[in-house]
């Protein structure tokens, strides 16, 4: 049974904001070197590295030469989109358990600020054509807008606008209290999450309608940062560290990505032998609080023990990292008992982590 021995990310900053000028490399080799020292290594079998919107190029492999890793650490990318962080996660607890690695770092790394401009090349040679994302299933009409995604589920379940807005004042208010974050690697001289704000009435009102009763103030911003965690081998397993017992990444509905966690979570677990109830802290991915609203009471999960220290809409969601951020503040929140890390993805991808401490 793999174990994280470690885990660590940066603050989460909006695009454009202070980490706007760091390459892929910048973000994540603090990171990564911040989870060797604290778990008193200095060499791993292998670093995989979920990227969702970069520049390709293997980031993976060139993090482990920038953080002076050992030349044989070839380096995994991989891209599940906003999934992916947390399926680096279950592809290095499969490695270890498989006996094919003793330590994994897993993890992932965005930086929206810097992401490459895309061009269609025209078969018939006229001029290429811009594009701001890949289709995510190969019929048109049923690849939703994510935005758009979210508000037909808010209508499905009935979650008004201003239900919706409860949910994101409570979860920039959980993260305003928060006075540490044990676990972010200043980098750039940032040392917490940049986005956390106080949410007025006021802010509220003016807040642009992105999709049906979906505004800014309850979808999480684009952003840039970096997540990482060692897993190694149960038998380094020390004093506070997370034995992984479920996991799961499951296909559902492409239509309704926000609902994708649901069987994922379910699968997990069962894998576990646990139910719902016994869960004791969730990091549920708030890309839109109608997604997790509909996680989490799809899911019967407790809602008091779900991003009790606030969530993605007071972070940003920095695709590609952002399944990873949950499990770093699963490692760092979690007491005593089961844990849960979930969080859906376009194309109707969930991705669920069940960890006992």
């Amino acid at each position: 049974m793999a174990v994280i021995l470690a885990a660590r990310r940066t603050a989460v900053v909006p695009k454009g904001g202070g980490f706007v000028r760091l390459s892929l490399e910048a973000l994540a080799v603090p990171v990564v070197r911040a989870c060797l020292a604290d778990a008193g290594i200095d060499a791993v079998d292998e670093v995989i590295c979920a990227n969702a919107i970069g520049p390709g190029g293997n980031p993976a492999r060139r993090i482990a030469l920038a953080a002076g890793l050992p030349e044989r650490v070839a380096g995994l990318t991989i891209d599940r989109q906003c999934a992916g962080g947390l399926d680096a996660l279950l592809l290095a607890a499969a490695l270890v358990d498989a006996g094919r690695a003793d330590f994994v770092l897993a993890g992932g790394v965005e930086s929206f600020s810097r992401r490459p401009l895309r061009l269609l090349t025209d078969p018939e040679g006229g001029e290429p054509v811009a594009y701001d994302e890949a289709p995510f299933t190969p019929w048109p009409a049923r690849n939703p807008r994510m935005a758009d995604a979210a508000a037909a589920l808010a209508l499905v379940c009935g979650y008004t606008r201003a239900a919706q807005e409860a949910w994101a004042v409570a979860s920039h208010t959980k993260a305003l209290a928060q006075e540490k974050w044990p676990e972010i690697v200043p980098v750039a001289g940032l040392q917490r999450d940049a986005f956390t704000r106080k949410l007025t009435p006021a802010l509220l009102r003016r807040a642009p309608v992105v999709a049906g009763t979906i505004t800014r103030a309850t979808a999480a911003v684009a952003a840039d940062g970096a997540a990482f965690c060692l897993v190694a081998a149960d038998r380094f397993a020390v004093s506070g560290a997370l034995h992984i017992i479920g996991g799961r990444t499951l296909g559902a509905d492409p239509e309704q990505p926000g609902l994708a966690p649901v069987p994922a979570i379910a699968a997990g677990l069962a894998q576990a032998g646990l139910g719902a109830d016994d869960i004791a802290h969730a990091e549920v991915m708030e890309a839109y609080a109608a997604q997790a609203m509909a996680c989490v009471e799809a899911a019967d999960l407790d809602p008091a023990l779900v991003n009790c220290q606030g969530g993605a809409l007071a972070r940003g969601h920095p695709i590609g990292a952002s399944g990873a951020v949950l499990a770093v503040r699963l490692f760092h929140s979690l007491g005593v008992g089961p844990g849960l890390a979930a969080i859906a993805s376009a194309g109707g991808l969930g991705t669920a982590l069940i960890v006992q401490r």
